[in-house]
C-alpha cells in the first residue's frame, strides 16, 4: 500500500515541477512518467481522465500548500501590512534562488487553459478563490469588514500573480518587492480608515 501511495505522490510532485519549468502545454505524459519513475499504466490507474484529471489534482494540491504557507506567515502577526510585505520579500528570494522558475504552477497553468480547457479553468478558479478567501479572512480578523476584506484579498492575489509574471519576464524582482511595499501601504491605510470609522 505504501508503494502505491509513493507512486501517486511521485507523479504529483514530478508534474508540479515540470509545470513550473515547462508549463501545461509543454509537458507530456511521457515526460511526467519518466520524471516520476512511473509507468503510463500507473498514471491512468490513479487518474483515468489522463493529463487533465492529473492537472486538476496538481492545482488543488499546490493551491492548498501555498494557502497553508500564506496562513502560517500571517496568522500570528501584530503587523498585517508588514507581514504582507515580508511575504512578497520571501517570494522575491524564491524567484532569485531558483533562477526565476515559476514558483507557482497554478497561475501558469491558468493562463494556458483559461480559453481552452473549461474544467481546468474552473479548477484554477477554485484555487484562486480559496486564496482570496484566506486573504480576506486574515484581513477581516485584522479589522476590515467582510466585503472590503475580500476585495482587498482579491487585489492581493492579483498583485502576487501579476508580479510573478513581471518578475519572471524581466528577470528582476525589484517591481515584485515594490508591489509588496505598496500592498503594505494599502493595507495599513485600509485598517487605519476602519479604525477611524469604528472610533
Amino acid at each position: 500500500m505504501q508503494e502505491v501511495s509513493d507512486t501517486r505522490s511521485r507523479i504529483v510532485t514530478a508534474t508540479t515541477e515540470l509545470f513550473r519549468r515547462r508549463g501545461f502545454n509543454g509537458t507530456s505524459l511521457k515526460e511526467i512518467t519518466t520524471a516520476a519513475n512511473a509507468t503510463t499504466g500507473s498514471l491512468y490507474h490513479f487518474w483515468p481522465g489522463g493529463k487533465d484529471e492529473l492537472t486538476a489534482e496538481v492545482l488543488a494540491t499546490s493551491g492548498a500548500v501555498y494557502r497553508e504557507f500564506f496562513e502560517a506567515m500571517v496568522n500570528d502577526t501584530n503587523n498585517p501590512g508588514q507581514a504582507i510585505a515580508d511575504f512578497f520579500a520571501g517570494g522575491s528570494e524564491i524567484l532569485e534562488s531558483t533562477d526565476f522558475i515559476d514558483p507557482c504552477p497554478i497561475g501558469g497553468v491558468a493562463r494556458e487553459v483559461a480559453s481552452t480547457h473549461d474544467g481546468l479553468r474552473q479548477a484554477a478558479h477554485a484555487v484562486f478563490d480559496g486564496w482570496i478567501e484566506a486573504a480576506g479572512a486574515f484581513l477581516q480578523r485584522c479589522g476590515l469588514d467582510a466585503d472590503e476584506a475580500r476585495e482587498l484579498g482579491a487585489t492581493l492575489v492579483a498583485t502576487i500573480e501579476g508580479g510573478f509574471v513581471l518578475a519572471r519576464t524581466t528577470r528582476d524582482t525589484a517591481a515584485f518587492t515594490a508591489s509588496g511595499r505598496h500592498m503594505q501601504l494599502l493595507i495599513d491605510a485600509a485598517l487605519a480608515d476602519a479604525r477611524t470609522r469604528v472610533g
